[in-house]
């Protein structure tokens, strides 16, 4: 049995569920496949202070319940589900997901998000959210006058560092190459601010800490007969080695960056498809935070209205 709405939404997080929140107040009757991670990843976030309204701060969790009550409320039919093969050719889109089911489209947001690279270590799951972070911006905050390091050698993480100096007392920037990848403008920032220190030709093998983050495991000339291993205390461990986004369905059916991000024809959130358009973290590697992923979700619903309607 295939079933069709006016408006599919793929995906779920700030993008997806605002995007159902203006899709059904526009009376599409939209249809959200939540994805693997119903929420996506401020699901598995503590404390949130930069989205607008909780002034109090909000776990992230109850962030992203707030916002699929209210997608409910103005009626979306929000579903659990994985999406396994799309076909956007025709006018009439195409979608159907990994048990069996399939819908049918005259317009789908695509809101999958992108889950950011860590290194493989056991211990960063560990003290995921108890010191381990992949947005200095989201969580910087909360190591004011602190120690903390940065994994990466390219631009996020020159970035990343110079905004946690302004707030930590000491940034590690670990970087694995004997050399910094990013721009030479960030390279000098960074090499003028005091309180960073460059860990060239470094690698992290491994955390600790009883209950909350306290350090990591270095080891420097890796493999060479200069390989040296030590330990650095740090409150705070930052990943700024890349996103990848969830696009892997989509491969062959959208254009997608180098990077894999789906590529929208900006300002709006069109797709290289007619009646396709995407939302949030997995057509934005340059913001990805909840708020500009949340307003995202709001110009796709409002474009695919557009689209829709042009269509009568």
């Amino acid at each position: 049995m295939t079933t069709h709405t006016r408006c599919l939404i793929i995906g779920s997080g700030p993008a997806g569920y605002t995007a159902a929140i203006y899709a059904s107040r526009a009376s599409l009757s939209p249809i959200v496949i939540e994805g693997p991670q119903p929420g996506g990843q401020l699901i598995t976030t503590t404390e949130v202070e930069n989205f607008p309204g909780y002034f109090d701060g909000v776990q992230g969790p109850k962030l992203m319940e707030d916002l699929r009550a209210q997608a409910l409320r103005f009626g979306a039919d929000i579903r659990g589900g994985i999406v396994s093969d799309v076909d956007f050719s025709g006018r009439v889109k195409r979608v159907t997901t990994a048990s069996g089911e399939e819908f049918t489209a005259d317009a789908v947001i695509v809101c999958t998000g992108a889950a950011a690279r860590y290194l493989g270590l056991a211990d960063e799951q560990k003290y995921l959210g108890l010191g381990v972070s992949a947005c200095a911006t989201c969580d910087g905050f909360f190591y004011r006058g602190r120690t903390v390091a940065v994994v990466g050698g390219g631009d996020t993480a020159c970035e990343e560092a110079l905004y946690l100096s302004n707030l930590a007392s000491k940034v590690y920037l670990i970087v694995r190459k004997d050399y910094l990848r990013a721009s030479k403008v960030m390279q000098q920032r960074v090499r003028e601010k005091a309180n960073i220190e460059i860990l060239f030709e470094t690698v992290t093998m491994g955390l600790f800490g009883d209950e909350v983050l306290e350090g990591a495991h270095l080891a420097a000339h890796s493999g060479t007969d200069n390989e040296n291993f030590y330990d650095i205390a740090i409150d705070g461990f930052f990943l700024a080695i890349g996103h990848q986004p969830n696009t892997e369905v989509f491969v062959g059916k959208l254009d997608l960056d180098d990077a894999g991000f789906i590529k929208v024809a900006a300002p709006g959130t069109a797709t290289s498809a007619e009646g396709v358009f995407a939302a949030g973290d997995v057509a934005d590697p340059h913001y990805q935070q909840a708020i500009s992923a949340a307003g995202m979700g709001c110009r796709a619903a409002l474009d695919a209205e557009r689209y829709i309607l042009s269509l009568a």
